[in-house]
């Protein structure tokens, strides 16, 4: 099921909380969409070993995009330069594509954290 499929929640009033809302709906986005497009590609066919081994590849890259994500993992650096991935989350009104709330995950509190 896609994320479309779902209805988003009324974001809650206070500042911190709708932070933490909108890292949740970020990950469930990951979650709902990559993790689970993922899972349907694999062959049905395959023994219940190879489903698991191929399951834990799945959420071993779901991880590791959230490490990237976090800004635990993912620069490439010189001795006088850097390249960092950065993404953010957006919080839009659809009525007049207002953002009402951006975050830059590296700045969130921890997709890991809320992987683990």
């Amino acid at each position: 099921m896609a994320t479309s499929d779902f209805r988003l929640s009324t974001r809650p009033t206070d500042p911190r909380k709708r932070e933490l809302w909108l890292e949740h709906a970020t990950g469930f986005i990951l979650f709902q969409d990559m993790r689970d497009y993922a899972i349907q590609q694999i062959d049905e066919s395959l023994d219940a070993d190879s489903r698991a081994a191929a399951m834990k590849g799945i959420d071993d890259a779901v991880y590791g995009l959230m490490m990237i994500l976090d800004g635990v993992t993912g620069a490439l650096t010189n001795n006088s330069q850097r390249v960092n991935l950065r993404v953010a989350a957006e919080f839009i009104d659809c009525n007049n594509d207002e953002t009402i709330l951006s975050l830059d995950l590296m700045d969130g509190d921890g997709m890991c954290m809320g992987y683990h």
